[in-house]
């Protein structure tokens, strides 16, 4: 038996609040109707997503002290959370920056990602997938260089509508 993916991500924050705001701003993430409410506890689901939850926040107040993980401690270094489209990318591009959450970006070749911290200072990264169809070999050697993204360059590249991840995180045919 084989995992196919993450169901969810859980979250141990300062302010349940201020962070349920920043992923539904920043994600487009919105509270899952009819979960129950749980003080200090918040549930979101990503758009499109049927999962019963994407992201549980718990909240353990302002005195929490930042993460060290990978800097003095073993830990989580980021969740990479999937879009459709270079057009999505790219408008996620422009609200992590707008709310002074974007701190890089990058072209790892058949991956395009951003990289953002929330209000926590927790990274998570945004990626588009090239689709399966149009991974070469000489793509898969250049994953080992990483280069600056060039956001626009790859929406003339693939267009910003075709739909990443096929045949590569998603099935080729549904």
């Amino acid at each position: 038996m084989a995992v196919h993916r993450l169901n969810h991500a859980v979250l141990y924050v300062r302010d349940v609040r201020r962070s349920a705001d920043f992923y539904r701003e920043a994600l487009g993430f919105a509270p899952v109707p009819g979960m129950p409410a749980l003080p200090g506890a918040a549930f979101l689901r990503a758009p499109g997503s049927t999962n019963d939850h994407d992201l549980g926040i718990f909240g353990i107040g302002d005195a929490a002290t930042a993460s060290s993980a990978g800097r003095g401690s073993v830990g989580l270094y980021h969740l990479a959370w999937e879009v459709d489209t270079l057009g999505d990318l790219a408008e996620i591009a422009d609200r992590l920056a707008r709310l002074g959450a974007l701190k890089g970006s990058a072209d790892h070749a058949t991956t395009k990602a951003l990289y953002a911290e929330d209000p926590d200072g927790l990274e998570f990264e945004v990626c588009w997938l090239v689709p399966a169809e149009a991974i070469d070999e000489s793509m898969v050697a250049a994953r080992a260089h990483i280069l600056p993204l060039d956001l626009d360059g790859e929406i003339a590249h693939y267009g910003a509508r075709t739909p990443g991840g096929i045949g590569v995180s998603r099935p080729a045919s549904v």
